[in-house]
């Protein structure tokens, strides 16, 4: 989610008061107490919940480091040892996103592009994080996904009282066209095989009725055989787009003990718009195996939007004041994610790299979705990434939180 996506933001609380008199019918939603029993029918290992109960996401981390074992033993390397462990974060931001894939392809172009164990994606960096983790090979994708579509090619729009009847200002049927364009068989077959060698390929999104964030694990989806896989794999890219209100909900079917019941999955960045791990994570595995994680990390997190507050003169009207109130409060979310990912990185003595969009960065945007300012959003990228210097140690000083006394 980014703030330039909710340029129709203000149209929802109008929409809010005719929601009672429109809903659209679905299957019954999961009680609270069977949220986390609900499963996807032929994918037991389909996703993980990183709040509360940490114990499913440590066996899913050991069964990992097992097929990486594996993995190298087949391959005659040595596993006394297991190599640094470099895992990438991107986060949301929109039509920002063409910063991401412009920093990878720059990557690749310098000849310093890692192949990292384990990727991320939240938002717009769901539909970056399959290609990110494919590697080079499919930097025409992501070339093509930053720089040559438009409004048109992923929101289907409607008209004001259509759009305030249904579920959303806009429907998500061109974003899934787009998506099942470059999510083929052949890309699922892929993350299968990198999956089986213990690499990890991450989704969020937010399960909306219980208001909590799920974690999708994208390998044992695409790697379960499950005659609906590909499907899911392409419904959950999208819900992680799809912005509350402004585009229409992806419906999940899930199943609790032979009951059928349908879960509303929307934006990842509802609730966090970037995410590797929580904090108690590695104090955790450490003692469920026994053993501390012999092994170097390497953070690297991508965040498609500023690490600086937007000016914006703003009209004195209710919808201008409510749309520019929701715009800083998703960037300042999206600022202390970054944050956040920086002092967990710290605590357990974790090589962090950050790459943003820099103030040097001033093209007008004068739409979400805009072919020209993508391009040159790309092209910017493509220069940090192509000359070194895309990543920071740390978040800039001047975004720094203050400390709590």
């Amino acid at each position: 989610m980014a703030a330039s996506s909710l340029r129709a933001a203000p149209i929802l609380f109008a929409g809010a008061f005719l929601s009672a008199c429109a809903a659209l019918p679905r299957l019954e939603a999961v009680p609270p107490e069977l949220t986390e029993r609900a499963a996807i029918q032929g994918i037991a290992d389909a996703r993980v919940w990183l709040d509360r109960d940490l114990g499913p996401f440590i066996q899913s981390v050991i069964q990992d480091s097992n097929r990486e074992v594996e993995a190298l033993r087949s391959a005659g390397e040595p596993t006394d040892h297991l190599p640094p462990v470099y895992v990438l974060a991107i986060s949301g931001g929109g039509d920002a996103g063409a910063f991401a894939a412009g920093i990878l392809c720059g990557c690749t172009a310098r000849g310093d592009r890692l192949q990292f164990k384990v990727v991320t994606g939240t938002s717009v960096g769901a539909l970056i994080a399959p290609f990110a983790f494919l590697g080079p090979q499919y930097n025409d994708v992501l070339r093509n996904l930053a720089t040559a579509i438009g409004p048109a090619d992923v929101l289907g729009e409607r008209n004001t009282l259509a759009g305030l009847m249904s579920d959303g200002m806009a429907s998500t049927e061109p974003l899934s066209r787009l998506v099942a364009k470059y999510v083929t068989p052949d890309v699922l077959a892929a993350v299968a095989r990198e999956f089986g060698r213990g690499r990890v390929l991450q989704i969020a999104t937010t399960n909306l009725d219980a208001g909590r964030h799920v974690i999708w694990n994208m390998g044992a989806i695409a790697s379960s055989g499950a005659p609906n896989a590909l499907d899911l794999f392409r419904r959950i890219m999208v819900a992680s787009t799809s912005i509350p209100g402004a585009v229409s909900p992806v419906m999940i079917d899930v199943d609790v003990d032979g009951k059928r019941f349908q879960e509303m999955h929307v934006d990842g960045g509802v609730i966090s718009q970037v995410f590797l791990y929580p904090s108690p994570f590695l104090a955790e595995l450490e003692k469920a195996t026994g053993r501390p994680l012999d092994r170097e990390i390497h953070m690297y997190v991508i965040r498609n939007g500023r690490l600086q507050p937007d000016w914006s003169d703003t009209d004195r009207r209710t919808l201008a004041i409510t749309g520019r109130a929701i715009n800083v409060l998703v960037q300042a979310q999206g600022i202390n994610d970054v944050h956040r990912l920086y002092e967990i990185a710290r605590h357990d003595a974790v090589d962090f790299n950050l790459a943003y969009i820099g103030p040097e960065f001033a093209h007008t945007h004068p739409e979400e979705f805009d072919t020209a300012y993508m391009n040159a959003l790309y092209d910017y990228a493509y220069g940090l990434g192509s000359t070194g210097h895309a990543w920071h140690n740390s978040p800039p000083q001047q975004t720094e939180m203050p400390e709590s006394h």
